[in-house]
């Protein structure tokens, strides 16, 4: 790419979302696991004046900078799929100019400030520009789901349930901040078998996911999963030993199990 001209972008303003680390966040907009959040625009731009009318849209598209993005490549393994892809035929993070657009719903604007839900981004991400969800030059009514159509997409997202046990672990957990039935429904619902994008691996009573230092058991059956357990991914060894406050969470988990 020498020969491409050099731009340069300024972003706008940056998200304030409840999503701290990718994990978190889902893979799209709208979706169950999507959040309240908001866009806070830089001051001393004139954007005061650059958001009048938009209120007048229900819908807006943010583009903005996957700011955590490390690099690019030109064919990468979506989760939906069991091949790599080209990169310009997929949504992934992974591109040539790491540049995203996603669709929210506008619900309110107090300044320079605007409310939104269906919020699927990383707090602090960059905001590029703002645009309205226009029905009539954004919807086709002939479009097709390109590779998506194929055999290997779950048309039907598996039933994710969870038991007495790991309800109780899920509270625990968010009682040090911790929330993570979102993550374990984003990654559970498109099925129980092991993916790159799916540390799964098969155990005697069933399956266990590794979640970033959480190892999620469950079970299957048909289109249905049920979380059995929720335990730290620490040995017992690290956890008397290591310092770190963060492994607080892991070792209640530990006490919460033998209680």
């Amino acid at each position: 790419m020498a020969d491409a001209r050099s731009l340069t972008l300024t972003p706008i303003g940056v998200v304030r979302s409840p999503f701290t680390e990718k994990m978190q966040a889902p893979r799209q907009p709208n979706t169950a696991q999507a959040a309240d959040g908001s866009v806070e625009l830089f001051s001393g731009h004139d954007f005061e004046h650059a958001l009048e009318d938009l209120s007048t849209f229900r819908y807006i598209w943010l583009l903005f900078w996957f700011d955590q993005s490390e690099g690019w490549r030109p064919k990468v393994l979506p989760p939906r799929s069991e091949k790599r892809r080209g990169v310009f035929a997929t949504r992934s993070p992974h591109r040539p100019n790491p540049l995203g657009m996603s669709l929210v719903e506008l619900t309110g604007i107090e300044g320079l400030r605007l409310s939104v839900s269906g919020l699927d981004l990383l707090d602090g991400t960059p905001v590029l520009d703002i645009k309205p969800y226009i029905p009539y030059a954004d919807s086709r009514g002939d479009a097709d789901h390109g590779w998506l159509e194929e055999a290997t997409d779950p048309k039907v997202a598996f039933a994710v349930e969870f038991s007495e046990t790991a309800r109780a672990a899920l509270a625990l957990l968010q009682g040090f901040g911790i929330e993570l039935e979102g993550p374990i429904r984003q990654v559970l619902e498109l099925g129980p078998e092991p993916h790159p994008y799916r540390r799964i691996r098969k155990t005697e009573g069933g399956a266990c996911l590794a979640l970033k230092d959480f190892r999620v058991s469950f079970t299957s059956a048909g289109t249905s999963i049920v979380v059995t357990e929720i335990a730290t991914g620490y040995r017992p060894k690290q956890l008397a030993t290591l310092t770190d406050p963060a492994l607080e969470a892991h070792r209640a988990l530990v006490k919460l199990a033998k209680a």
